[in-house]
């Protein structure tokens, strides 16, 4: 995959952003450029997602709502959004009749990575370029925004691990099965704790990346389970972390988890008792990312290549009040919806995540 350096700025909810977008496809790349679309713009882009049961989901589809109603994509694009729940044929099914109704593109974050296949194909051989994000499909036909899901379970793994000092009874709470995301996921934490024989899994159960989902199934777990040293959740954090608390379980204990607010939050109210954490954070902006790169592909600006992004992470030494992480959003939101820092990918105002409507100025990507 060729990385791709996005800065998208689009302006806080009390001020205006300014735009710029600078698309250079090197001589290299000419001979992966697909043909722009047959016609001027506008294009008809499709956002086609699956599963719509936890708060990600509904930023995302809140995010690529609003970036579509920002210049300049308003003046290149029409944009639709579906859901289909986390079910492969029904997600077929949606995609059977985007091709029908002859969109230029679909977005797609996928129910299953495979399970998409035949129908992506059938889109391609129309015409119709495919863009697949977060979940992403394997179809070779189509191109890819991500982050690396496999180094996200590494990474947490291993600062578990250190935190640990390679010795405790630790609990894997799981995101929506079947998602090439769960899968990369559990792969790469997997792949690190086999490497230390005292880290015992004493429970692996899902949490569906949602926080009550998470809360729900760990009060169910909890009975059953003896000492737990330290927690590596895929999602739902915060809800995983009230399930101990209430149950007057030791805490703080070492936690990797997600990017909900409520967790980072904990991150700074535990600060001083020794708290251990780390939150990595899939950014909702991949949907975002993934309209831009299809408005540039169609438009002849942008060659037909896979985008990686770098995960935004914070550990309880470096979140911070007011700009990743927020008092005034609900527990469960994920806050990296916006990044951070002087080489921040997205920034994008709340009334955008919260509300799917555009934020002041106009929308800014520089590739």
């Amino acid at each position: 995959m060729r990385p791709l350096a996005i800065a998208a700025a689009l302006a806080s909810s009390v001020g205006a952003g300014t735009l710029l977008f600078s698309s250079r496809v090197s001589a290299a790349d000419a001979p992966k450029l697909i043909a722009a679309a047959s016609h001027p713009p506008p294009y008809k882009i499709a956002l086609s997602n699956s599963y719509i049961g936890n708060t990600w989901r509904v930023e995302m589809v809140n995010e690529f709502k609003a970036a579509c109603a920002m210049e300049p994509l308003k003046s290149v694009a029409t944009c639709t959004e579906y859901s289909s729940g986390n079910d492969v044929s029904k997600q077929t099914a949606q995609i059977d009749d985007l091709i029908s109704s002859k969109v230029d593109a679909i977005v797609v974050n996928a129910a299953s990575p495979t399970g998409l296949n035949g129908v992506i194909s059938q889109a391609c051989s129309a015409g119709i370029l495919i863009v697949s994000f977060d979940a992403v499909a394997t179809n070779p036909c189509g191109i890819k925004v991500n982050t690396d899901q496999i180094e996200f379970g590494r990474k947490g793994a291993q600062f578990l691990v250190d935190a640990l000092h390679g010795k405790g009874n630790i609990i894997e709470v799981t995101g929506v099965a079947g998602t090439g995301v769960d899968q990369d996921r559990n792969k790469g934490a997997e792949e690190v704790f086999a490497k230390y024989p005292d880290i015992k899994v004493i429970a692996k159960y899902s949490g569906k990346w949602a926080s009550d989902e998470a809360q729900r199934a760990t009060v169910q777990q909890l009975p059953s389970l003896g000492k737990i040293d330290g927690i590596w959740c895929q999602g739902g954090t915060d809800g995983v972390i009230r399930a101990l608390l209430d149950a007057k379980r030791p805490f703080p204990i070492p936690v990797v988890g997600e990017a909900e607010n409520a967790f980072r939050q904990y991150m700074i109210e535990y600060k001083d008792k020794g708290f251990k954490a780390l939150s990595i954070g899939q950014p909702p902006f991949l949907g975002i990312l993934s309209l831009y790169l299809a408005s540039e592909v169609l438009q002849g600006k942008h060659a037909k290549t896979d985008v990686t992004i770098p995960f935004p992470s914070v550990t309880q030494d470096t979140v911070k009040e007011g700009l990743t992480t927020f008092k005034d959003l609900p527990g469960s939101y994920f806050v990296d919806f916006t990044d951070s820092g002087p080489n921040a990918s997205v920034i994008v105002c709340k009334d955008a995540v919260l509300h799917g409507t555009p934020c002041p100025g106009t929308l800014a990507v520089r590739l």
